[in-house]
Order: C-alpha cells, then sequence, then structure tokens
C-alpha cells in the first residue's frame, strides 16, 4: 500500500481529483495506521462508519478540498450514534443524538471521520496526561518519556504521527496551540466567536474556541473557509462577513508590521530556541517585515496563569453542574438527590477535575467572589487593553510559542520562574482577547520539533495565514511528521 503520511490536504486533493488514490485507500490507510498507534491517541474508532462513507464516493469533487479526506475529532465534540466521553469516567457510555456544527459541517463537506481522539479530562489540563486512558505520548519519542501537551494530545498526535491531514480541537487557554509547538504542526485558533461551538462540551465559555491541527498552513486556510460562519444554533457565533481565506494567502507581505514582546523573549532560557527565532525574525525582516521589540507589563504577564485559573475554574463548575448521575452520566442507587450526585461525581471525576471543581466553587462563593472571580475578570481586562493597545500599531504579535521542547512526563518546572510564569503561560493572551492565533514549527532540536506563534487582530485570519505562509516559505517546515525512525 502506498504511503501517503507526507500528503497534506490540499496535496491529497489533487491526487483524488486524478483518481490516484480513492477515499476508501485513505480512509483504510488511516484505519490500519490506529490499529498500530502505540501513543494512545484514541478514544473510539469509527471503522464502520469511515469505510460507509468513503465507499459511497466514486466521483471527485474538483471544488471542494476535503472530499473524501479523513479526519480525526476531539472526543469533547458531539457526534450522532458514536460514543463521546469527553475521556472522562463520568461520560462512559454517553451517546450524543446530534453532532457538533463542525462535525456537520465536515460531513457535508465529505470529509470522514475516522476517530475520536484523546484528550486531558473534559479539556482541562496541558499535558495529555490526565484522561480516563491515561498519558498520550508523543509520536517524536519513541521510547514515550516525552508529552504531546494538551489538552488536545490525541488530535495532535495522531496529526504527527501521519495518520490523518487533519484533526479538530478546542483551546481554552493554548490546548491546540501549546501542543503544536511540541509535535511540530501548524495549530490554529480563529477569533472567538468565528466557528460555532454547538456541540463542543464547554470548559470556560468565556474562552473556549474550537480550533485544529493541520500540517501546512494552505491547509489551515482551507479549514477555515469551511468551518467559519454563523450559526443559528450558537448565539456567541458571528455574524462578520466570511473571507475567503486561502486567496490572498501568498501575497506579499512587505507592508506587515510585526511586534516582538520583549519580556517573553527574555523568560526563553533555552538558547537554540530563541536564537532560532530571532535569526526567524530577521529573515522576515529581509522580506520587507518591520519587526519591533516592544514592552508589556511584566507584573501583568506574569499574572496570566492565575487570572486563568480563576475565570477557567470557576467557568468550569458551572458549565459541568449537569454531570450528576441523573441528567448525565452513571446513576447510582441512593436514598437522596445529594447522595446520587455524590457518588457520581466522586467516582466519575479524577482527583485533578474535582480539585479544580472545588476552587471553582470557592471562587464563586459570595464571600469570596470580588477577592478573586471578579478580580481576576478585572485583571482580564487589564491585559486585554494592553494586548489591543500594540494591536493599534502593529498587525501581529510574534513570539516563541513554548520555551522548551516538548518536556519528559513528570518534568517540572519553577513554577515561580519567568520561564513558567510567562513563557509557559502567554499563549492565554489570544483566549482572553479573543484573538486569531497560530503556531507553527521554525526548528528542531534534540529529534523534537518547537515551534512560534502569531496572534492577529481580530477578524483578521486571512492576513495571519499570509504572514504564517511567509514563515513557512523560510522555515521550509510544511508537512512534516514524525517517520518513526
Amino acid at each position: 500500500m502506498k504511503n501517503y503520511k507526507d500528503f497534506t490536504i490540499k496535496e491529497l486533493h489533487e491526487l483524488l481529483i486524478k483518481k490516484e488514490v480513492t477515499p476508501l485507500d485513505l480512509v483504510n490507510e488511516a484505519l490500519n495506521l490506529i490499529k498500530n498507534d502505540t501513543n494512545n491517541s484514541f478514544e473510539y474508532v469509527m471503522e464502520k462508519e469511515a469505510i460507509e462513507l468513503a465507499s459511497k464516493l466514486n466521483e471527485p469533487e474538483v471544488n471542494n478540498m476535503l472530499w473524501g479526506i479523513p479526519f480525526i475529532i476531539k472526543d469533547n465534540f458531539s457526534t450522532k450514534d458514536v460514543p463521546t466521553t469527553g475521556s472522562s469516567n463520568i461520560l462512559n457510555g454517553y451517546v450524543p443524538v446530534f453532532d457538533a456544527t463542525v462535525v456537520e459541517k465536515l460531513y457535508k463537506a465529505k470529509a470522514i471521520p475516522v476517530a475520536k481522539s484523546t484528550l486531558d479530562e473534559l479539556a482541562m489540563g496541558g499535558t495529555g496526561t490526565s484522561g480516563h486512558l491515561g498519558t498520550t505520548f508523543n509520536p517524536y519519542d519513541k521510547h514515550h518519556e516525552h508529552l504531546v501537551g494538551g489538552s488536545s494530545c490525541g488530535s495532535a498526535s495522531s496529526v504527527a504521527a501521519g495518520i490523518v491531514p487533519f484533526a479538530l480541537g478546542s483551546d481554552t487557554g493554548d490546548s491546540i496551540r501549546k501542543p503544536a509547538s511540541y509535535a511540530g504542526l501548524v495549530g490554529f485558533k480563529p477569533t472567538w466567536s468565528r466557528i460555532s461551538r454547538y456541540g463542543l462540551f464547554p470548559f470556560a465559555p468565556s474562552l473556549d474556541t474550537v480550533g485544529y491541527f493541520t500540517r501546512s498552513v494552505d491547509d489551515a486556510a482551507i479549514l477555515l473557509n469551511v468551518l467559519a460562519g454563523r450559526d443559528e444554533n450558537d448565539s456567541t457565533s458571528s455574524n462578520n462577513v466570511v473571507d475567503d481565506y486561502v486567496k490572498n494567502i501568498d501575497a506579499p507581505v512587505s507592508n506587515y508590521k510585526i511586534a516582538v514582546i520583549n519580556q517573553i523573549i527574555n523568560a526563553i532560557k533555552d538558547k537554540e530556541i530563541k536564537e532560532s527565532f530571532l535569526k526567524n525574525c530577521e529573515s522576515l525582516k529581509e522580506k520587507g517585515v518591520i519587526i519591533d521589540y516592544v514592552d508589556m507589563d511584566q507584573e501583568l504577564l506574569e499574572s496570566i496563569l492565575p487570572t486563568y485559573f480563576v475565570i477557567s475554574c470557576a467557568e468550569a463548575t458551572s458549565n459541568n453542574a449537569n454531570l450528576d448521575g441523573i441528567k448525565f452520566g452513571p446513576y447510582y442507587d441512593a436514598n437522596t438527590y445529594q447522595e446520587v450526585m455524590s457518588k457520581a461525581r466522586t467516582k466519575g471525576f479524577s482527583e485533578l477535575i474535582k480539585r479544580r471543581f472545588v476552587f471553582g466553587s470557592f471562587a464563586l462563593m459570595r464571600e469570596n467572589q470580588n477577592d478573586l472571580f471578579i478580580r481576576a475578570q478585572r485583571n482580564r481586562r487589564r491585559i486585554v487593553n494592553s494586548v489591543n493597545k500594540i494591536l493599534e500599531k502593529y498587525d501581529f504579535i510574534y513570539v516563541p510559542a513554548a520555551p522548551t521542547i516538548a518536556p519528559k512526563i513528570g518534568e517540572s518546572s519553577d513554577r515561580l520562574s519567568d520561564e513558567y510564569l510567562i513563557a509557559d503561560n502567554h499563549l492565554a493572551l489570544g483566549n482572553f482577547a479573543g484573538l486569531p492565533s497560530i503556531t507553527l514549527p521554525i526548528g528542531f532540536k534534540n529529534g523534537f520539533p518547537f515551534g512560534a506563534n502569531v496572534m492577529g487582530r481580530a477578524f483578521e485570519e486571512a492576513k495571519l495565514f499570509n504572514i504564517s505562509k511567509e514563515i513557512e516559505n523560510i522555515t521550509h517546515l510544511k508537512g512534516v511528521y514524525a517517520k518513526g525512525e
């Protein structure tokens, strides 16, 4: 069987149009790779469903870039008649009766889902270690010692392993864009409200964004053309005009102005990552891009993590109150509603999730709200104002996506260091401000990839793809994946 791991969506589309490969060929290869996966990337394999769909696709559609393309769905998106667990024991056996809007759109585009992927439980985590099936591993490490990151761990791992050319994810703090750095992928979150969240399990709705992993910037733009737009089932989805995100992706970039935040660069201690990033900036200057090194308040940057933690935990404890053993989750016989709920949640959630819910409830208590939740919201506004002030003068903010290559499992850093507080958490700026943000690979160290991140103004995704494509052209890292050698 021919190996199609090397191909992007755009390249596979050309093969499909020429009938050099069929959708069934691609699906069978993906399913075979899933069966041989050793990275613990999957919750449920949609083998029967995928083969049935692929068998019905006979005549290629020239203008439909996703026709016959296999993909993977993070298991916190509702899929009709397909188990959806959020990688949590409390949702074992849950089978939705409807598809999430993004899944429905991909079905209409005749893309073919082949599996549901693992995640940190209920998308609450950044390591890929807290799901009920255990740790998801980085495909670049055959010894299974390094993380791929989370919460969209299974989606990242599957694309990085070459199993599929794209996978759906969700991003609340950096759950797509940080794993993308660790796995050598393009990881994209659009403007908040650009893609419908109907059918996505809510974590922290003021931060949650639907996004995805690809292996090229072109593919990321192709997908947004399909997924963007107003959805009447999601009242928060935007009415803003949907651009053609592919049309001007190769336009000249010489008119752009980019801000690089000094405090984030200074917090990067890895010399090789920092030097690669700065070299990339010099290459962009040679293309006519104006790059300035600007300052952002150090204390504001150091407050990103605690601000995120308070807001996300508070919203999470409220949004998951329905997982009570009655509306959702396994039922446990007891004398009172409180006892049923207590048994279901005690046995259904991991210790990590219970700690987050306890803290979220504590932050929302009447006597604590002003000091915790309201204070965090005010600080979020200060952070957003600071970001927006930079973007008044500049088209993009450009920084390294993570301070290190993929860390080893169990490896910890100084939680009070700038490297952790700033360099390891700054991607949440995009969630706080609801701005489009993309990570893409810029180099390798010790066999592991590392990436940079570009953040743009709201609803200017077309520009974001344009500058990102230029960065990809400079690095020559389009289409990379872990070859397992």
